[in-house]
């Protein structure tokens, strides 16, 4: 079971407590094992070192950093992530709209999204109700932080 985080660049930092129980709850209550998260604003940082915290609880929790630009085997990966994914055919997208294009390939193949839309505009807005799109299917689960 995977589940990735979206969220805006800034975000307060009071939502680390509500971040934590969501997953928390991922963990316990839907048998989630990996988590994925990108590393560009304030809302992957914090999302990162929650899932880093409840490793020390969850063994079987691992840590991806997802990597959205080409070529992705030159980033220099911090050593505390368990692995990376770099989504397939991202090397044909352009560099302005590979964020996008990954993050809604990791919403079209996770199994749960936690995220962080509170200003309700922008990129972030378009993936998340993309997601809601697809919750309606039943094939994700979106947990908004923001509501």
């Amino acid at each position: 079971m995977t589940c990735f985080f979206i969220g805006h660049r800034h975000v307060p930092a009071a939502l680390r407590a509500k971040l934590g129980e969501a997953v928390e709850r991922h963990i316990t209550e839907y048998s989630v094992t990996e988590f994925v998260v990108g590393h560009y604003g304030q809302f992957d940082k914090m999302a990162a070192g929650v899932v880093r915290d409840a490793r020390k609880r969850h063994r079987q929790v691992t840590l991806m950093l997802l990597l959205p630009y080409y070529p992705y085997h030159q980033v220099r990966i911090p050593e505390d992530y368990d692995a990376t994914f770099y989504p397939e055919g991202m090397e044909f997208v352009p560099k302005s709209a590979a964020i996008v294009r990954a993050n809604r390939y990791m919403v079209q193949s996770s199994s749960f999204l936690i995220c962080y839309n509170a200003k309700r505009v922008g990129n972030t807005r378009d993936i998340v109700e993309f997601a809601l799109r697809r919750e309606k299917k039943g094939l994700i689960r979106v947990t908004n932080l923001a509501e």
